[in-house]
């Protein structure tokens, strides 16, 4: 006999009844998902928030749960364009479906993804958000000298070296920089993420995944 499947606990959120309705109509029959009502919704895993544009109403929902950090986010909407389609990133959503894709199927795929800790954007999105992200890197970023993570190339090789368990003096000789330029590198690392000391600035780094 094979084992009963995990069901996924979803929320469901928006403001158009008629959509949203269409969207509990086609997950209600899935054994994988388990659809809460308004007073459980806290308990979802992953909350779906159906909405026509990334709006300042949809932005403040998608701040609203970003800050419970209990749930991963997907959105199901009708309109996106490159700019919301970053700010919807950056919100944290996990998981993009088009309004006119959110097919059963779809829509279960990318629970999953969600609730997985993993994203889904349709391939044409996921395009032009890598797009996005490498003009940022080319055009903003890189004359300044920063990378993605927000680190100076200097500051990640510093890290690197303190990680493996270096000195001020050894990470100053193998990076052929004074001792002096090797603490001020430091220095302005902790200020700019608000860290304690060197220590904390190598767990930062490591927990993060930026070293």
């Amino acid at each position: 006999m094979s084992p009963p499947i995990s069901r996924i606990p979803v929320g469901l959120l928006g403001s158009d009844v008629i959509s949203r309705a269409g969207v509990v109509s086609q997950l209600r029959p899935r054994p994988e998902v388990l659809l809460l009502d308004d007073a459980g919704a806290d308990q979802a895993e992953v909350t779906i928030l159906v909405a026509d544009d990334v709006d300042e109403p949809t932005l403040r929902i998608l701040r609203t749960l970003r800050g419970q950090r209990t749930t991963a986010m997907v959105l199901v909407v009708t309109h996106i364009d490159d700019a919301r389609l970053v700010t919807a990133v950056e919100h944290g959503v996990a998981g993009i479906v088009r309004r006119c894709d959110a097919s059963p199927e779809r829509l279960v795929a990318v629970i999953r993804a969600a609730a997985a800790g993993d994203g889904s954007l349709p391939p044409d999105l996921l395009g032009r958000l890598l797009k996005q992200v490498g003009t940022l890197q080319r055009d903003v970023l890189a004359p300044r000298g920063l990378g993605l993570t927000g680190l100076r190339d200097r500051e990640t090789d510093v890290l690197r070296l303190l990680a493996d368990g270096f000195d001020t003096a050894e990470i100053a000789a193998r990076l052929s920089y004074s001792q002096r330029t090797i603490k001020n590198i430091l220095h302005d690392l902790t200020c700019r993420h608000h860290l304690r000391n060197r220590c904390h600035a190598v767990a930062y780094a490591l927990r993060n995944g930026l070293i």
